[in-house]
């Protein structure tokens, strides 16, 4: 109180007040407001990097250039832009969402390679997932070229997306240059069959096509064996309906309850991992007796079951 008077006095004699009286009324408050500003400040720059740093890892531009690099031009329409901004959304799900855990990816060789999975979900999250593994994660970025099915093709903005992001309509023709220019070329040897498995199936493989073991043949490229589980139960399908394919011209339909409520579209928040098995190699006539290349397609098809199982004994739960 005997404070605020003699400032008071001060003013009425027409003296400017001592600034050291007023110092105590005032510093303290500014240098407390200072620094909670400049801690809050250091706090959000270290957690807006520890998150970049989760997400796109520390090398991000490095990866990029790489590609950039490689993929000046494309004939089949690839666009690096188109894949960068691909990976920052996909890398979302890839690190945070699905959590993917990874097991393995330094057995992907340089070079030509063709890379047989296994098939599920009902959407092909499971290669954008594979994918994000071999360009965030492998000790070189390796962008995953796909062959998808040639219905793709007429499906307006997708078949153009798909191509920008690397993926082939699936036929011999094009694979065969992609392996010759030592691409990484992904194949769900289960095609449709896979993807559209209804829950009772899950982690059951159907049977495998032969084309894509014709082309490692022809190619003379290794086959890398890679198990994927978490996506059987991203959607669960009770069955699929024929009819509604037919009118709607799909190959499938897939009828999934979650679907036809609110947010259902989002996937359920399943933990992914992958298990990347050894090359193999194999010997032979790409034009061989189809006994013959069955033979080696079931020894493609024994690798993925057998790393199936030992992920399913090994983890905990769906979701975690």
């Amino acid at each position: 109180m005997s404070c605020w008077s003699d400032f008071g006095n001060e003013l009425l004699s027409g003296r400017m007040p001592d600034p050291a009286t007023l110092a105590p009324l005032r510093e303290p408050r500014f240098e407390n407001s200072e620094a909670k500003r400049n801690g809050f400040l250091k706090w959000a720059t270290r957690a807006a990097d520890d998150f970049s740093l989760r997400w796109l890892g520390g090398d991000f531009a490095q990866r990029s250039e790489e590609l950039r690099k490689r993929y000046p031009i494309d004939p089949y329409g690839l666009d690096v832009r188109t894949v960068e901004a691909a990976a920052r959304l996909c890398a979302l799900f890839h690190r945070f969402y699905f959590r993917t855990e990874i097991h393995g990816v330094d057995r992907v060789p340089e070079g030509r390679v063709v890379i047989a999975a296994n098939h599920s979900g009902q959407v092909p999250i499971d290669a954008a997932i594979l994918g994000c593994a071999l360009f965030f994660d492998a000790p070189r970025p390796r962008l995953v070229r796909a062959m998808v099915d040639r219905w793709v093709a007429n499906v307006p903005l997708v078949s153009t997306f798909f191509s920008k992001i690397g993926s082939v309509i699936g036929s011999r023709e094009a694979a065969s240059k992609l392996l010759d220019n030592d691409e990484a070329l992904l194949v769900f040897p289960e095609g449709i069959r896979g993807i559209s498995k209804p829950f009772t199936r899950r982690y059951q493989l159907q049977p495998f096509g032969h084309g894509f073991l014709r082309i490692a043949l022809e190619t003379n490229s290794p086959i890398l064996p890679v198990a994927i589980i978490g996506a059987e139960e991203q959607y669960i399908n009770f069955g699929n309906s024929e009819r509604l394919a037919r009118w709607l011209k799909m190959p499938v339909y897939p009828l999934i309850p979650q679907m036809y409520v609110p947010f259902g579209q989002i996937p359920l928040p399943t933990k992914y991992r992958l298990y990347f098995g050894e090359p193999l190699r194999f010997r032979g006539r790409a034009d061989a007796d189809s006994n013959q290349i069955a033979d080696q397609v079931h020894v493609v098809q024994e690798a993925i079951q057998d790393q199936l199982s030992l992920g399913l004994r090994q983890r905990r739960g769906v979701f975690f």
